[in-house]
């Protein structure tokens, strides 16, 4: 495994090996020290994950975590001192993976970095059923092909997994603890920004298909519920 680390700071990158030191001993740990380093080592190197400070002195570190989203989908973490939550969102909705904030345990960044790559790596969960057809969305269990008004949602294991639960639970509402302890884990039952995030990336993908799409609606307060109806096929 090659694990990229973008950090001007060397207690930072120390920290970082160590931790992969202990977890997996035979991974490479590669260092950028700025942004530039950063685009060039994620286009020649091709990391397995990528760790990535914002405040860089070149480039800012969501301007890099863009660039990178243009030609690549590694896994990225983003390590960084801005602990609002604009920034966490920023940076979730420029296609991070995770987000841990400044300064942070050994314990924790393990945890995070095992999480990513259990998320972004397993299959996604499927099943012998039928192909579950409503409100011109197909959803193919055996395949992990979905479809809405026949064209190809193309979903990241993340999005597919959180479409997967709102369909197995097709018409309750899911509550938010429930969908973040099964899509992320139970480390992550009070990260509701990372729902908010990726619900609107799933929403936004069949606007692409259908403008007017409405497949997932919003419980305030609760949850979200697959909003497609057996009327609408």
């Amino acid at each position: 495994m090659k694990v990229l680390v973008v950090d001007d700071d060397p207690d930072v990158v120390e920290a970082v090996n160590i931790c992969f030191a202990l977890r997996w001993p035979d991974a490479e740990v590669l260092e950028a020290p700025d942004g530039a380093t950063a685009l060039d080592r994620v286009d020649k190197d091709e990391p397995d994950i990528v760790i990535l400070d914002l405040g860089l002195p070149d480039i800012d570190g969501l301007e890099v975590l863009e660039e990178i989203r243009k030609s690549s989908q590694v896994p990225v973490l983003i390590l960084t001192a801005r602990g609002s939550e604009v920034n966490k969102v920023k940076g979730l909705e420029q296609g991070a993976d995770d987000y841990i904030t400044k300064p942070f345990s050994h314990i924790e960044l393990l945890a995070r970095i095992r999480a990513v790559l259990r998320r972004t790596s397993a299959p996604a969960p499927a099943s012998d059923e039928e192909p579950f057809e409503i409100g011109g969305m197909r959803f193919d269990f055996r395949t992990r092909r979905v479809t809405f008004e026949g064209e190809r949602i193309q979903l990241t294991p993340i999005e597919y997994s959180l479409l997967y639960h709102l369909t197995k639970n097709w018409p309750r509402v899911v509550p938010h603890r429930t969908l973040l302890a099964k899509v992320w884990g139970r480390e992550y039952v009070d990260e509701t920004d990372y729902l908010k995030v990726y619900i609107q990336r799933i929403r936004a993908k069949f606007a692409l298909v259908a403008p007017d799409a409405a497949p997932i609606a919003t419980e305030r307060g609760v949850g979200y519920r697959l909003a497609l109806t057996k009327s609408d096929a």
